[in-house]
């Protein structure tokens, strides 16, 4: 993946930004936030996931001596996780008490619930955007169900910790694998400016472009734990979010560009 920007010791140029790789899949919704960008600058943006989850083998987890169907509440913290659960389950053929309780950290994610269970609204919790916000649902129940919190090989190490606080009975198990995704059809394309959201996704570009050098590319993070990555490697971060003027990435891209491409247009 060639790229035509100096690493470290450079200061902002502000050069035209032609071409856009945004590292996560493409939005369900064809008119999104970026096609604002689309639109306003006729540009090109592109979407790739740089990272894939994989399912665990059912001998790694029956390793773990974990039967989902003793524990009378469930966390789910995306849709991979209830993807995977329920996979596990099928293919031990475990099935879950229909009094089983259930955490979702938000609607979106408790709604995608409904394709595998009946749906009660007294045994399904939901959250708005973290875990924080079932502390209450999470306390009430502490005393009476143990929780079992279904995890990916990166762990959950915030929801765990807040579990701690709570003083809440709960195991951890890992259902899935989120690895890097092969990206070698991009060895030779190139674009203006790199959209990373995860450490994993910056993982992922040197996984598969051991060699990259950023040159003239821009590169856009979003979260602290992406920045850092990025600073990690000695490469050049030159947009981030959020900011305060800037919390979502599409602002913080709409605003480069305000500079990028409207001043040298």
């Amino acid at each position: 993946m060639d790229s035509t920007l100096k690493t470290k010791e450079v200061l902002e140029t502000y050069k035209p930004v032609k071409t856009i790789l945004i590292t996560q899949p493409p939005p369900a919704n064809a008119k999104n936030p970026y096609s604002e960008i689309v639109e306003k600058y006729g540009i090109q943006i592109d979407w790739r996931e740089f990272t894939q989850v994989e399912p665990i083998d059912i001998k790694e987890f029956r390793r773990q001596r974990i039967r989902p169907d003793e524990f009378g509440a469930v966390i789910f913290t995306s849709k991979n996780s209830i993807d995977h659960f329920f996979r596990i389950c099928e293919e031990t053929r475990i099935k879950m008490p229909l009094d089983t309780r259930y955490f979702c950290i938000t609607e979106a994610i408790s709604n995608y619930l409904q394709k595998f269970i009946v749906y009660r609204k007294r045994k399904v919790f939901t959250g708005e955007k973290s875990i924080h916000d079932l502390k209450n649902f999470l306390i009430k129940f502490r005393e009476t169900e143990k929780f079992l919190v279904p995890t990916s090989n990166l762990g959950a190490r915030e929801l765990l910790s807040y579990l701690d606080e709570l003083k809440i009975n709960y195991q951890e198990s890992l259902i899935s694998n989120t690895v890097s995704s092969d990206l070698s059809d991009l060895k030779d394309i190139t674009y203006d400016m790199l959209v990373f959201f995860s450490p994993l996704a910056v993982k992922s570009l040197y996984d598969n472009f051991p060699d990259f050098k950023q040159n003239a590319t821009r590169l856009a993070a979003y979260g602290n734990s992406t920045i850092q990555a990025i600073l990690d490697q000695g490469l050049h971060l030159n947009l981030k979010a959020p900011e305060p003027e800037t919390p979502s990435m599409h602002m913080a891209i709409l605003k480069y560009l305000q500079q990028s491409n409207t001043e040298n247009s």
